[in-house]
């Protein structure tokens, strides 16, 4: 039997209580041009939403969160918190570019004598990884094993197909993260373009050829980061029965779903980004020490 697991944290009733409109465009503070799939969060709830390709976003929420504050995130930016009543008033976002000194990059040709891990085959699809209310980042980590080096040559996601979704694709982001040797969380990105790729319905994966980028494995390791985008294109709607009240509920939720597989190799951690935050997100095969984890496959090669 598949399950769907969606990414909750926490969760806060805000019963019948007024709704406001929080509207506004997100700008980069050097160049004031837009910042586009920047993901928006209300802090401590699951409210959230994404800007859109011009930075544009909107969000319907009660009144009572204009007292909150909001967290802001975007590739190749510092995260940004600001008071929700100030953006619900001035309607606009600046952020600061992030900026660090990466490792050097070179361009190499991928040759054979390559290897992938965690390797996926359809059988082996248990679960899925779905996000409902709030954007959120799913990252699993891959261990940097042997002297050699070795270089990213190519990620194969999986996704599961859900009869709810009714377009034909839908939209996400990359994320490639080094490891922050104290914490051993994701920390910086390796890729400082943003990488939108598209799920078909027609598909049950996603690749994408990265060996002309020469991006070396980390000594520490490296994090794969799938990033939900919340724009109307990926938003669909559950539907389903109250455990308690048997009520019916009605659930927003964004596409695309996650495969999952169970891993017994521990070295494999899936952590999620949330609210300003890195999380550990562990659940356990019933009856065995197998963790549920994002069916993501990372081929490395060899360089001349």
């Amino acid at each position: 039997m598949r399950i769907c697991l969606v990414l909750f944290l926490l969760i806060m009733g805000v019963g019948h209580a007024q709704e406001v409109l929080v509207e506004g465009h997100v700008y980069d503070d050097k160049t004031k041009t837009a910042v586009p799939y920047a993901n928006i969060s209300f802090l401590k709830t699951l409210k959230g939403t994404s800007s859109d390709e011009e930075g544009y976003f909107y969000i319907d929420v009660p009144e009572s969160y204009l007292e909150r504050e909001v967290h802001i995130s975007a590739l190749g930016f510092k995260d940004t918190i600001m008071p929700a009543r100030v953006i619900s008033e001035k309607k606009k976002i600046y952020m600061k570019e992030e900026t660090f000194e990466l490792e050097e990059v070179v361009v190499s040709q991928s040759l054979g004598d390559s290897q992938v891990l965690n390797p996926v085959s359809s059988y082996s699809i248990k679960s899925g990884f779905s996000s409902a209310e709030t954007p959120w980042v799913l990252a699993l980590y891959f261990p940097n094993i042997g002297a050699a080096k070795k270089y990213l040559q190519k990620i194969t996601i999986h996704v599961q197909q859900n009869s709810k979704f009714k377009r034909a694709s839908s939209k996400f982001r990359l994320r490639v993260y080094d490891v922050d040797k104290k914490t051993r969380k994701p920390d910086h990105d390796l890729i400082r373009k943003s990488i939108i790729l598209e799920s078909s319905t027609e598909e049950d994966y996603v690749s994408i050829d990265l060996s002309s980028m020469g991006i070396r494995m980390p000594d520490e390791g490296v994090y794969i980061g799938l990033e939900w985008i919340f724009l109307p294109y990926n938003w669909y709607t559950n539907t389903y029965k109250h455990a308690i009240t048997n009520k019916k509920v009605v659930e927003d939720r964004f596409a695309p779903t996650f495969a999952a597989v169970y891993q017994k190799n521990q070295n494999f951690k899936t952590m999620v980004y949330g609210m300003g935050e890195w999380n550990e997100f562990g659940i356990k095969a019933p009856g065995n020490n197998e963790n549920l984890i994002p069916a993501i496959s990372l081929k490395l090669s060899k360089k001349k």
